[in-house]
């Protein structure tokens, strides 16, 4: 029987977290590699146009 999935993030505080994923060319190789990190939504915009 398949399991039901529970997301932790969509309970109480979690939705004040938002996901953001970078994409960051590296300057040795030039490939694309992604970072992926939790960032409070009131820091969003600032850690995008970093």
């Amino acid at each position: 029987m398949a399991k039901k999935a529970v997301a932790s993030l969509q309970t109480g505080s979690g939705r004040e977290f938002t996901k953001v994923i970078k994409m960051i060319k590296s300057p040795k190789s030039g490939a694309y590699s992604f970072k992926e990190e939790m960032i409070h939504n009131d820091k969003v915009k600032d850690h995008i146009s970093k």
